[in-house]
């Protein structure tokens, strides 16, 4: 028995299968800058910008949750997130009913708590 021609007449068959399970399509979560957000985000080098930008775009925008990869904050920050990108955080807030993440503060984590 030719075992290769058994496997790719019996490989169109199953990739079928897999394409006609219907998955439940996540929500798709945005980002958007506070205008405050985006005067910090000017003022950093530009490779530290495309590094947070990057991080935004590949992990944050189109998460199914992005609360996964974030740390709630206590005390007076109560009800935000952070993001932890190298030296530098993100402080943001989920708004649910527009499934969008908003960026309220950027800065280098010794000063961005600070306000």
């Amino acid at each position: 028995m030719n075992w290769n021609k058994a496997w790719t007449e019996a490989q169109p068959a199953r990739l079928n299968m897999v394409a006609r399970k219907s998955e439940p399509v996540a929500p798709v979560w945005t980002v958007e800058f506070d205008d405050r957000a985006q005067r910090e985000l000017r003022k950093l080098a530009a490779e530290t910008q495309e590094t947070i930008l990057h991080y935004l775009r590949e992990r944050i925008a189109g998460a199914s949750d992005p609360r996964q990869f974030g740390k709630p904050l206590r005390m007076n920050l109560a009800g935000l997130c952070r993001y932890r990108i190298g030296d530098y955080r993100l402080i943001c807030r989920f708004e649910e009913h527009r499934l969008v993440v908003l960026v309220l503060k950027v800065g280098h984590r010794r000063d961005v708590y600070e306000d």
